[in-house]
């Protein structure tokens, strides 16, 4: 049987935050990022705390299996008038003190189904904080992409602002010696303060990502962060056959799904044990006395002390119960069924969910060298429209026009080589692999 998913961050996490902004990197890395967020992010520790919960609790079903020792004291008086005096009950009450040892020789394979119903949850729980972690680790990757294409975009808006700046300068000087009308001056303005109001926008872009990203890192807000990276381009050569391969023998939540099956045809096996006898063994001894410490104290001829043992077995058997168990037994066997079919379900899911992630790499991909010869084009369109002014045979339209085309080829660039390492985060999440590093080949 394969073994559950072993968690990505080995060790307990920090019950604490205050700790966490504490020995930052000048600029802190793709995985870098990655580690600190599953070791430090709240909701990942709430997922551990449940994994190490229902590990203890497979720890208790197994103890169920052993002898049980219990101890019983108690203190009885009673008032009662007969003839003749001597049957009169004890003046200082009749107290005893047992001791029982029991032992489960067989309660229907209840034992038996609840230990292994433990066992199976605890491995799904160690699944699931793996599955958490995973989710974890794209959600970082995405928001740290995202940050880089906010970057890129402040740096190209800067770069738009600086060259309408440039063509405003020039469009003035023309303007002062009689060479170019007004319009031109106040077009160019215009679009200068366009630009300053775009490059805004990317800066609060920028801003709301890397408060995005210092949440998942469990950083307060208070926090200074520096993150450093690169939209490089990183070939995936993988087929569909081998992606879907891999993801349905290393998925955290189709292990999960398989495992759910199981606990259900286990909670049907414990509801089946109703249909059996139930046999324990039992060794007990039981003092007692007229007296609290069951001694002989008081006057002798009403003092009285004694000691009983007992070792036997008991059985127990519902004969009949107006077919609750019958029916008991019905419904838990369709929950197994309703479990099979959810995990066929998933398992369609997670084919349509592959094929649908790659398809988005493929796309991202071509996109890339479409923009990239846009951006050469657009560059070289732009060069030939600012010669042209300068040289009085182009318009200050024709300049203006261009540095936005510009501008949106090298956006589009920016987001293809972005969408496209997204892409690969997700894909690399669907198949229930941990690439902290995008940029690793």
């Amino acid at each position: 049987m394969k073994s559950a998913p072993a968690p990505l961050y080995k060790g307990q996490r920090p019950q604490s935050l205050e700790n966490a902004h504490q020995g930052l990197p000048d600029a802190i890395t793709m995985p870098q990022a990655v580690e600190r967020a599953l070791k430090f992010n709240p909701s990942l520790g709430a997922q551990e705390s449940q994994s190490r919960s229902s590990e203890e609790g497979r720890k208790s079903a197994r103890g169920a299996f052993g002898p049980k020792l219990g101890m019983s004291y108690t203190a009885v008086r009673q008032e009662r008038t007969s003839s003749p005096s001597t049957t009169r009950p004890p003046e200082l009450g009749t107290y005893s003190w047992g001791v029982e040892v029991s032992q489960p020789v067989f309660q229907g394979f209840r034992l038996l189904a609840r230990y292994q119903k433990a066992a199976l949850q605890a491995d799904s729980d160690k699944a699931a904080l793996r599955n958490a972690e995973l989710a974890m680790t794209e959600q970082v990757q995405t928001y740290f992409l995202n940050y880089l294409r906010a970057e890129e975009n402040v740096r190209s808006e800067r770069d738009s602002l600086a060259r309408l700046r440039d063509q405003l300068r020039i469009t003035t000087a023309f303007f002062d010696v009689g060479l170019r009308p007004r319009l031109d001056v106040l077009q160019a303005e215009v679009n200068v303060s366009q630009a300053e109001n775009l490059l805004i926008q990317a800066e609060n872009n920028r801003d709301t990502s890397l408060a995005m990203l210092n949440t998942l890192l469990g950083l307060p807000a208070t926090a200074r962060a520096e993150y450093a990276g690169r939209l490089a381009h990183v070939p995936f050569n993988r087929t569909l056959e081998q992606c879907l391969e891999t993801a349905y023998r290393q998925r955290p939540d189709l292990y999960m799904a398989a495992r759910s099956v199981e606990i259900a045809g286990k909670e049907q096996r414990e509801v089946q044990s109703d249909y059996y006898p139930e046999v324990e063994a039992y060794y007990n001894i039981t003092q007692t006395g007229n007296t609290p410490d069951l001694q002989r104290a008081g006057s002798s001829d009403r003092s009285s002390r004694g000691t009983t043992w007992e070792v036997g077995a008991r059985a127990t058997w519902n004969v009949f119960q107006w077919g609750a168990t019958y029916y008991a037994d019905k419904q838990a066997g369709w929950l197994v069924s309703k479990m099979r079919y959810e995990e066929d379900n998933l398992k369609l899911t997670v084919g349509y969910e592959i094929k649908s992630k790659l398809l988005a790499v493929h796309e991202a991909q071509k996109r890339i060298s479409v923009a990239e010869k846009g951006v050469e084009q657009a560059r070289e369109a732009y060069n030939v429209a600012l010669a042209r002014y300068q040289e009085q045979v182009g318009t200050n339209f024709d300049v203006l026009d261009a540095s936005a085309r510009l501008t949106t080829a090298q956006a589009s660039l920016t987001g293809a080589k972005a969408d496209y390492l997204t892409a690969l985060a997700q894909i690399y999440v669907a198949m229930g692999e941990f690439h902290p590093d995008l940029m690793q080949r």
